[in-house]
Parts: C-alpha cells; sequence; structure tokens
C-alpha cells in the first residue's frame, strides 16, 4: 500500500480553496515542491506529521491513536469502533458525535483520509464512515512510547490535572484593584504610543524589533520599562491601530477615533482585539480556566492538553497571558472579573464590569501662572486631544500636567487656531480662568504667526526664484525677521541662502523647509499660489490591510491547478508516469482504464512491474497473466483506495 501515491491522487481532486486552506493548517514550505507527489511527500515527512500533531488538543488525538492502532492491526477504523475502543481505557468515552467532529478536524489537516460517505462539506460525518490513517501517522504514534510520549491508552485514560483555586472575584478585590491600575495604565500608554508615532514613525529592524532608539524614544513617552514597549506595540497592532509599513510602524486611520473614544471604550477596543484573535486552542484553555488560577496549574494544563505542543504552544500561552495582564484581564496569576466576563460572555460584559472598577474621566482642569494646566484626574479623551494641540504633556499619570509654550501655541495656531478659539476652549475647560501671562503669551504668538511664509518656486506669488535649483522659498515683509535663519545651525540641512532682502531660497521642497522652521520654533506658516495660508499636517497614516499577492502558497497552488486537466481521471501522460513509477518502486496493484481500437474502454487491476519503450509491463491480479499495454491507450489510473 502506498499511502503517498493515494494522497497524491487526493491532493489533485482537491478544489482549489480546500486544497490552500488544508496547506495554510499545515503550514507548508513550499520548497522544492513542483508537482502533486513533491507536496504528498513533503505532507507525509514524519517532521511535518509530528508538527501538525503538536497542534492537536488530547480529543482528537485520542481519536487518532486509537485509529491508528486498529488501521495496523489490518481492521478498518470507523467513529463508532473507535468509540468502543477509547471506552476500554477511559470512563468518559467520547462521543460517536464528537469522534466524528475530530475526523473531520483530522481530514482537513490531511491526516487520514475517510470513505466519500462522511459528509465533511456538510460539516458532520458518518458514524459508519471507514477512517485511514496514512501510514505516515500510523508510525508515528506507533515510536510515541519511546519518545517518552503518551500512548494510546494514556491519551484516553489519563485525568486531567486537578485545576487551582478559584481566583477571588468579589467586589474590591485585590486581583481586581490591580487589574484596573493595569488596564488603565495600559490604555494611556497605548494613546502615548500613537502620540508618538503620529509624530515620528519607529524604525523596525530587518532582524526583527524596534530599533533602539526609537525603543527608548516610546518607553519615556509610554512611562514604561524598555522590555515593555514591544508587548503595548503588539496589543495597538492586534487593535489596528498601528500597522508595520515598509519598516516603520505608523499610526492607522482607526488610530484617531480611537483617541476621542472614552476610557473605557478604548479598553473594550483593546480587550476585544485579544479575544478575537486568541487561537481555538488557546482560547478553550483559558475558558476552562476563567475562574481558576493560571499560573502553574495552566502550565500543567496545558502540558497535559497537548502533549506535543511544548515549546510552541507554551511560548504562545505566555504572550498571550502577558497580553492579558497588561489589559487587566489578568492579575495574581489569576483573571480578573473583566477577564472572566469576556472570556466567557464577550466585550459588551466585560466592558459593563471594568467602567466602575477605572478612574471617573473630568472635563475640567486647573490653568495656572506659570503657564502649565493641571487635570484634577483623567482628562477626558476629546479633551485631552484638544489641549494636546496647544500643549506639550509633562507628566501622565491620574492627574496629567500639560505645559504651554510659544513653541505649542504656534504649532496650534499652524494647525488652523486662532487667538480666539484658543481662549474660548481654555475658557470653557479651566476652573481658574485664564491667567494673564497666557493670555498674553497667546495673543503674541498669534500676532507674530505668518511673519515667515514658506512656498513652492513652481507656485510663486511673490516673482521668480532667484536662485538655480530652487524649490522653495522663505519670504517676510521684515528683513530682519530672515536674518537668524540663516545663522540657525539647526537648518543647515536646508541649505537657505538669501537672494533678495526679503527672501531665502532652498533646494528642498516646500514642505520640508517649512517643518524645518516649525521643529526650530519659528513662527512660520505656508502659503500657496495666491499666498493663502494652508494647514499642513505631519507624519504618514498606514494601512492596516496586507497586500494581496505576496503569498507563496497562493502562488504554489494557483500553478498546480493550473498544471492538472478539468477531470482527476482525465490525466495528463507525465501524471500517468509518475503514479505508473512509484507504483513499479513500491509494488502496487492500480486500476489502469485502457482505450481499444473500437472505443471501448476496459478497467484492469495491474500490478506494474516495467516501464520502457513508451510501454508498460504489468501482472493482471484478476487474470493472472502477464500483460503489455502501450502508454498511449492508457486513459486513467484511477484513485488508489488508501486502504
Amino acid at each position: 500500500m502506498s499511502t503517498l501515491l493515494a494522497l497524491a491522487t487526493r491532493l489533485r481532486g482537491m478544489p482549489e480553496h480546500e486544497l490552500l486552506a488544508a496547506l495554510r493548517l499545515r503550514e507548508v514550505s513550499v520548497t522544492g515542491i513542483s508537482d502533486y507527489f513533491d507536496l504528498a511527500e513533503a505532507l507525509l515527512d514524519q517532521g511535518a506529521i509530528s508538527r501538525a500533531l503538536a497542534r492537536l488538543s488530547r480529543a482528537p488525538l485520542s481519536v487518532l491513536s486509537s485509529a491508528a492502532h486498529l488501521a495496523s492491526t489490518g481492521a478498518r477504523p470507523t467513529a463508532a469502533s473507535i468509540a468502543e475502543r477509547i471506552a476500554t481505557f477511559s470512563d468518559t468515552p467520547p462521543s460517536v458525535a464528537s469522534i466524528a467532529e475530530s475526523v473531520l478536524g483530522a481530514r482537513a489537516l490531511l491526516l487520514i483520509d475517510a470513505d466519500t460517505h462522511a459528509d465533511a462539506d456538510a460539516g458532520s460525518a458518518d458514524a459508519d464512515a471507514t477512517i485511514v490513517p496514512y501510514d505516515a501517522v500510523v508510525e508515528a504514534f506507533a515510536a510515541w512510547p519511546a519518545k517518552g510520549l503518551p500512548d494510546e491508552a494514556t491519551l484516553a485514560g489519563e485525568r486531567p490535572p486537578a485545576s487551582l483555586d478559584r481566583v477571588d472575584l468579589e467586589p474590591g478585590s485585590t486581583t481586581d484593584q490591580l487589574a484596573a491600575e493595569r488596564a488603565f495604565a495600559t490604555v494611556a500608554a497605548v494613546a502615548e504610543l500613537l502620540a508618538e508615532l503620529a509624530e515620528q514613525p519607529a524604525r523596525e529592524l530587518s532582524r526583527g524589533g524596534l530599533a533602539l532608539p526609537d525603543s527608548k524614544r516610546l518607553a519615556g513617552a509610554m512611562s514604561l520599562d524598555l522590555d515593555d514597549v514591544p508587548a503595548v506595540v503588539s496589543i495597538a497592532e492586534r487593535a489596528g491601530l498601528v500597522v508595520l509599513e515598509s519598516s516603520s510602524w505608523l499610526v492607522t486611520e482607526a488610530s484617531t477615533a480611537w483617541l476621542l473614544d472614552s476610557s473605557v471604550s478604548r479598553w473594550t477596543t483593546l480587550a476585544e482585539a485579544w479575544l478575537d484573535a486568541l487561537p481555538a486552542d488557546i482560547r478553550g484553555i483559558l475558558r476552562a480556566r476563567s475562574r481558576a488560577r493560571w499560573g502553574d496549574g495552566l502550565l500543567a494544563f496545558v502540558n497535559w492538553d497537548y502533549p506535543m505542543g511544548g515549546e510552541w504552544l507554551q511560548g504562545r500561552v505566555d504572550d498571550v497571558v502577558r497580553d492579558a495582564e497588561f489589559l487587566g484581564l489578568a492579575a495574581h496569576s489569576g483573571p480578573s472579573t473583566p477577564g472572566s466576563a469576556l472570556l466567557e460572555s464577550g466585550a459588551a460584559e466585560a466592558a459593563a464590569s471594568i467602567a466602575g472598577m477605572l478612574p471617573a474621566e473630568v472635563e475640567r482642569v486647573y490653568v495656572q501662572h506659570d503657564l502649565s494646566i493641571v487635570s484634577p484626574g483623567p482628562l477626558a479623551p476629546a479633551l485631552d486631544a484638544r489641549l494636546r494641540t496647544m500643549a506639550d504633556v509633562e507628566s501622565r499619570a491620574l492627574a496629567a500636567t500639560y505645559r504651554v509654550s510659544a513653541a505649542s501655541l504656534t504649532r496650534a495656531i499652524t494647525s488652523g487656531e486662532s487667538a480666539e478659539s484658543l481662549l474660548d476652549f481654555l475658557r470653557g475647560v479651566s476652573l481658574t480662568g485664564i491667567p494673564q501671562p497666557l493670555d498674553y503669551l497667546i495673543q503674541d504668538v498669534a500676532s507674530r504667526h505668518g511673519l515667515l511664509r514658506v512656498g513652492g518656486t513652481d507656485a510663486d506669488p511673490r516673482g521668480p526664484a532667484g536662485g538655480e535649483g530652487a524649490r522653495s522659498y522663505v519670504w517676510s515683509d521684515d528683513p530682519e525677521a530672515l536674518a537668524p535663519l540663516e545663522v540657525d545651525t539647526r537648518l543647515s540641512a536646508v541649505g537657505l541662502s538669501r537672494v533678495t532682502a526679503n527672501r531665502l531660497e532652498s533646494r528642498f521642497d516646500r514642505d520640508v523647509v517649512f517643518w524645518a522652521l516649525t521643529d526650530a520654533r519659528y513662527p512660520a506658516a505656508a502659503e500657496d499660489a495666491e499666498g493663502r495660508i494652508l494647514l499642513l499636517t505631519r507624519g504618514r497614516v498606514g494601512r492596516a490591510s496586507i497586500p494581496a499577492g505576496n503569498d507563496p502558497l497562493e502562488a504554489l497552488v494557483a500553478r498546480l491547478v493550473a498544471d492538472t486537466s478539468t477531470s482527476v481521471e482525465s490525466t495528463t501522460s507525465d501524471w500517468v508516469a509518475r503514479q505508473l513509477d512509484l507504483a513499479i518502486r513500491n509494488r502496487i496493484a492500480l486500476t489502469v482504464r485502457v482505450a481499444m481500437p473500437n472505443g471501448a474502454e476496459f478497467d484492469y487491476l495491474l500490478e506494474p512491474t516495467g516501464l520502457s519503450g513508451g510501454r508498460l509491463r504489468a501482472r493482471d491480479r484478476r487474470a493472472d497473466i502477464e500483460r503489455t499495454l502501450p502508454l498511449s491507450s492508457i486513459t486513467a489510473i484511477l484513485a488508489p483506495d488508501p486502504r
């Protein structure tokens, strides 16, 4: 029997979408695969089989192990016979229906074949359908005991480790207190991350991980340890708020709306993304422990339920638990009340649970004479976003402090604010009015804004360019206002040179020069071809979608399907030759369909013995005679019985 030939034939007959889904589940490497035989060989490799079995939990492994044992004895396993066998090892054997479900999963993983009356398309399997584990799967289970892995009886009969003590989920418990603190801190950290990336993207190294200078910058902004930065970036990426694009971490369009949401809504978005991203196996494990401590007990359960999972599964569990603790879904080695609600009932219940645990938001601030603004509690996100346009964040905690400066006010006016709009906003949120020093500073900055005008020489309302190769200019009605720009070392990179008393020019684009002046805290304004002030925005916005067309598995499947004829039984000569060659090497009997000169077709059960000169030599199993057939007369080789 050759399961290689059986599997190759099955792969060739699978619909394209089904084949692609199976290869994704098996995480197949496309290297060295040129046809269906290569693909079948890769899937049946013992290393590939082990990786597939490592992804399965104990219940389907027990089903496969029993099926493999029955097949090795010459029996034809069915869901019913497997249920009977497992019942000899377990006090609580699985139902035939659950075994049939495991069979469908194993069939989708290309670990077994089954009779066609197993209704895989309908999402169910016949209890009497013959289940045929491939030879490599039978061999893998036979080798388990020697490798220290559980045998058939242990898989079916060993009880799970006892759960640890239930967590204390009473109102005001220390678990929930710590969880609420972490949830608030993480939401605030993600907000700071978005603010930083909107100003300046962070670079991802080619070997993976953030560049150290960017990691330090982000850690400082989020008030986190350097080692915690990747976790917060991961949480934000999972929620679609940041994206890695061309080796740079960028904010997405969704981040703008998220920043304006309430603290509870912000947290809910992050928590729901965590839940949605949980693999089915991890989700099942955590739901089974939704009210029990995790820690060592969770590790013991994982090792029991996934006996081949090893470091691969443990690493995934560690990452999931780490992010759960950052989000306040877990604390003190166990789920919090919001965490239990999320696992058991979903995001809406979790949001209701955490709403009373997060600090109340405030909508008024203290504006002080030293140009600082103090929020007595977490400022409502919409107000915080507006305040950030005109002030810099000095400290971020339950009580945040902002600092107003000429530079921050210039930034606000550049983005479209005016002295009147700034003062109106501050009057509306201030508990202490507007101190005179702040009023004076706002009026002064607003009056000086636009003293320097930056434009492009391709749309120049102020006359022709004076310098060769110039692409932008800086203009001022006051020639003395241009003098500091010529000697400022911070602007040396843009190469400003004076061409008239009122004009400097640069070989760089308008936007580059404008932002250089803005960063150096000069009162610059960009203008268009009519001399009107433009509102420029800085930073790139990434798209959270993955470009199509770069998937090597999709390319492999498309190539294999393109090489396949419209009917599995109407094959090319190369396909016929590959099957016959494999049958000769493994002494396999095949049903060969032969076209006669009169147009009739006959099926022969043949054991091929040689192939040369365009002719097949084979022994006819039914007639017990030698036959020699021209390859040109063979119209099809019917799919072999995998048994």
